[in-house]
């Protein structure tokens, strides 16, 4: 019977290191995720390797590593100041899918198209916008916190007046640079486990570049009017237009040289 189980399958492969995990990260005595954040980022990462393998989990786990890293920056300060994140950084359930729910759908759709049915989009194309979607979170994720912390000089993206650290809408120079290199660092993760390649880089950057100064407008123009829109919803937008930005990007640069 047991010579009947495939041991090379993605799923069960992905199944068995992340119950592993969630073990290790259940008695972990430093928590980055709450108890029900740890079941849902264990089921998102079971899809992402099944789907995408390993590849495609190096770049949602550097995204989640990293992002971890910078919400605690200067935490100390930005929980005196009442910027801080809640839970001192630890992610819910609905930080998981507000980060990932974009990447989550563009692997999905790999998966589907792997299982042999057609999509109206190419799996190129969708590794695009996975990667493109962690990279603007982590350019998003950064920006903000690099900018609480350390932003000498905050604007309202929309009016360009000066505001407190932490106001919705709020960029500075000195989170602008580090999302910016933040983009960068996971767009090469991706394309040095081979999703994307040299110029979907460019296209990740840049979208992100795009996606998280259009998330500032969100946050200044329309967050406070709508009580629906959480902080968890507007990443869902986020990472989305940068999806979709990199996507058009590279299917434009497709037409041009043709």
């Amino acid at each position: 019977m047991f010579s009947l189980i495939d041991y090379t399958n993605p799923w069960l492969i992905g199944l068995g290191l992340n119950t592993i995990l969630l073990g290790l990260a259940g008695i972990a005595p430093k928590k980055l995720l709450t108890p029900a954040g740890l079941f849902h980022a264990w089921f998102l990462a079971i899809l992402i390797w099944g789907t995408l393998g390993w590849q495609g989990y190096a770049v949602v786990m550097f995204y989640f590593l990293v992002g971890s890293g910078v919400t605690r920056i200067g935490m100390a300060q930005k929980e005196a100041e009442g910027i801080a994140e809640k839970r001192s950084g630890a992610r819910g359930p609905e930080n998981v899918w507000g980060s990932a729910l974009t990447g989550a759908l563009c692997a999905l759709g790999v998966g589907i198209i792997n299982s042999g049915f057609i999509l109206p989009i190419s799996q190129s194309l969708l590794l695009l916008g996975y990667v493109a979607s962690l990279s603007t979170k982590l350019a998003d994720t950064t920006a903000s916190e690099v900018g609480k912390a350390y932003g000498k000089s905050t604007f309202l993206i929309t009016t360009f007046q000066p505001v407190p650290r932490g106001t919705e809408g709020a960029v500075s120079l000195e989170g602008t640079l580090a999302g910016i290199v933040a983009s960068v660092a996971i767009a090469f993760v991706g394309w040095g486990v081979g999703l994307i390649d040299l110029l979907g880089v460019a296209w990740c950057v840049l979208a992100a570049f795009i996606a998280t100064n259009l998330e500032s407008v969100i946050g200044a123009t329309l967050q406070s009017k709508y009580t629906w829109l959480t902080n968890e919803v507007v990443n869902i937008f986020n990472t989305l237009i940068g999806a979709i930005a990199a996507v058009l990007l590279a299917w434009t640069w497709i037409m041009i040289i043709k």
